[in-house]
């Protein structure tokens, strides 16, 4: 679906398995997630899991739109209506925050 792999792949820790680490490292996309309590083989140093920390500004920014009624149930038929407001939402989150 996408023309180009990421380089960076963030996940929790449902992500953690070692058959997708193979298939993702194959595909030249580094995973980043946070091992599960039960792993014996830990495979990241702790450098990357930054970004990991840092994904809540997505997920966030993410659950902030959901409050837009109008996004929520996608009331526009038109595609380029539809992002036409989720542009507007993006700008009266990002308004509000100065």
């Amino acid at each position: 679906m996408l023309e180009a792999n990421p380089e960076h792949l963030i996940g929790d820790r449902a992500y953690d398995s070692d058959s997708l680490d193979d298939d993702l490292k194959h595909d030249g996309v580094n995973m980043i997630a946070p091992h599960r309590s039960t792993r014996k083989l830990k495979t990241q140093d702790g450098r990357h899991l930054r970004r990991y920390e840092r994904r809540w500004l997505v997920e966030r920014f993410l659950a902030w739109l959901q409050w837009k009624r109008r996004l929520l149930i996608r009331w526009e038929y038109d595609a380029t209506n539809f992002l036409g407001f989720v542009q507007l939402a993006c700008i009266t989150m990002l308004l509000k925050q100065f």
